[in-house]
């Protein structure tokens, strides 16, 4: 009896630290609140880039900056598959095309017809200067690559390219030879296992919270939660490890953001304060329609606390009717601009900002602009 006893007050102690473990990690409801009253952007301004017709689709920014002026990687999507271009800003507001960054190929690579690229080392620090870091005297950016031509045709892997050049120049990135993620890898685990890993954003993990260096968050479809089986639609975002930009680890063996149903994807972080947030996007879920931007915040970028809150961004629009989704997040000069992808009825897709603060309305609908 008296083993008996201490094997019980044994077992509540272990349960009792699992739980006081699984709280810690928690990012507490008065702290999601708080940073849910920061990011919240509730006066859409409008679109500010509308692709040249309706064949042609743009997708998924992402903002850094350099001196006085605002740089825009994003994708163009024209039939055959995804290409990475530039545009630039003075004012977040009004958008230039620049050209592209990584294009279409015909060498026989893996990804001569998939080219979707995120820039990496974007600093993370809430209302900076989104500046992009170097490594190892390179600028770097991951990207999901593919081989076959249409709309995501699967198999897509994720590379990394980089330039010596500054990413502000209009340049055909060096991309490396093979994917450093794809469906095939040995450690490849179930949540990811269905040919197709999706964007992928690459941070400097400068306190080495995770005991490496560089940290990238990406997201992938596999199989289902419960049973593991094949089923319509699961995508899930999960992380990976480097210390040389090149050779990339998986860490952990599930997802770090993900839902039951749907899409859980395109996670971009910061740091607000002491807190790291990771904007995304949700899809299909059973209790939200169509897609939206949502965030989760962390305390060692591997434990996530998701907000069950309104959604930052949602459908509201005829412009963004269909889908408002693929977010990313900045505050200059006391204002903060949520940009994303703006979907209407006819599948029409252009990037459009909401704000924190009320600028008036963009004039822009989706109407031809010029892209070369």
């Amino acid at each position: 009896m008296k083993n008996f006893s201490c094997f019980l007050t044994l077992l509540l102690c272990c349960s009792f630290t699992v739980m006081a473990q699984s709280d810690k990690n928690k990012v507490s409801p008065v702290k999601m609140q708080e940073i849910y009253e920061e990011v919240k952007t509730p006066y859409k301004y409008g679109l500010v880039m509308v692709p040249e017709d309706e064949q042609h689709k743009m997708d998924c920014p992402t903002i850094f900056r350099e001196g006085n002026t605002w740089y825009m990687t994003y994708l163009i999507y024209g039939g055959r598959g995804y290409e990475t271009w530039l545009s630039k800003s003075n004012d977040l507001l009004n958008w230039e095309n620049m050209g592209r960054l990584m294009s279409f190929s015909d060498a026989g690579n893996w990804d001569d017809n998939q080219k979707a690229g995120y820039n990496a080392l974007t600093s993370t620090k809430w209302g900076g200067d989104y500046a992009l870091g170097k490594f190892n005297g390179k600028y770097w950016m991951s990207y999901f690559g593919g081989k076959e031509r249409g709309y995501e045709v699967e198999p897509l892997s994720i590379g990394m390219a980089y330039t010596d050049k500054h990413p502000s120049i209009v340049q055909e990135w060096t991309r490396l030879e093979k994917p450093v993620l794809s469906s095939s890898d040995a450690d490849v685990s179930w949540w990811e296992n269905r040919n197709k890993l999706f964007k992928s954003s690459v941070i400097e993990d400068q306190e080495r919270l995770t005991g490496h260096r560089f940290v990238m968050y990406y997201n992938a479809v596999g199989d289902s939660l419960t049973n593991h089986k094949k089923t319509r639609w699961y995508e899930r975002i999960g992380m990976a490890v480097s210390d040389d930009m090149k050779n990339w680890k998986r860490f952990g063996k599930g997802p770090v953001v993900h839902h039951p149903v749907g899409i859980t994807g395109d996670g971009v972080v910061q740091k607000i304060g002491d807190t790291w947030v990771m904007f995304y996007f949700g899809a299909f879920w059973s209790d939200r329609k169509g897609g939206f931007n949502r965030f989760a915040a962390s305390k060692d970028l591997v434990n996530w606390t998701d907000w069950t809150g309104d959604n930052l961004i949602e459908s509201s629009t005829p412009y963004d009717e269909l889908y408002a989704h693929k977010s990313f997040v900045l505050k200059h000069k006391g204002i903060v601009y949520h940009f994303y992808c703006a979907v209407n009825q006819k599948d029409q897709r252009g990037i459009a900002v909401a704000t924190s603060k009320d600028l008036g309305k963009s004039a822009v609908e989706f109407v031809p602009t010029t892209v070369n």
